[in-house]
């Protein structure tokens, strides 16, 4: 699994011209399920998700987790983030889980974010979506499970 943290102040997702979520400050969560990915991968992520400290406290440190501040999250799936552009011009997708993998494990992985105690909403998986990300920083960070 390999995920994309962005740190906002404000972050929203639509399709069609229709808003699905929006969150206040908080992470976006772009999400790419791979091969290897289970549902004991996605809780570990969540878990680490949950308490990273990558929000400033009152000193201006990134001492403070997304519990800490009482901050969202917006969890979307993007299979991109699997993309192989070793070779030729065109990317290679075979490293991203099949669609009926990776939808129960994105949802998986929201549900395991709400059950820590986080705000969550999402996306819609296999949409065309647009994602409006007010990074805050910028922070950016990647994280992704072992084998990847």
């Amino acid at each position: 699994m390999k995920l994309v943290l962005q740190r906002v102040s404000r972050g929203s997702v639509s399709v069609n011209n229709q808003c699905l979520a929006q969150i206040g400050k908080g992470l976006v969560i772009l999400v790419g399920v791979g091969h290897q990915d289970n549902p004991q991968t996605v809780r570990v992520l969540a878990e680490k998700v949950a308490h990273l400290r990558i929000f400033e406290d009152e000193h201006g440190k990134m001492n403070c987790s997304l519990r800490d501040i009482a901050g969202e999250a917006l969890v979307i799936s993007q299979f991109t983030l699997y993309a192989d552009t070793r070779k030729g011009r065109r990317p290679s997708f075979t490293q991203a889980a099949a669609p009926e993998i990776a939808q129960p494990l994105v949802d998986l992985f929201a549900d395991a974010l709400k059950e820590l105690g986080i705000p969550t909403q999402k996306g819609q998986f296999g949409a065309h979506m647009i994602v409006e990300i007010i990074n805050d920083g910028p922070v950016t960070i990647l994280l992704e499970t072992e084998g990847n």
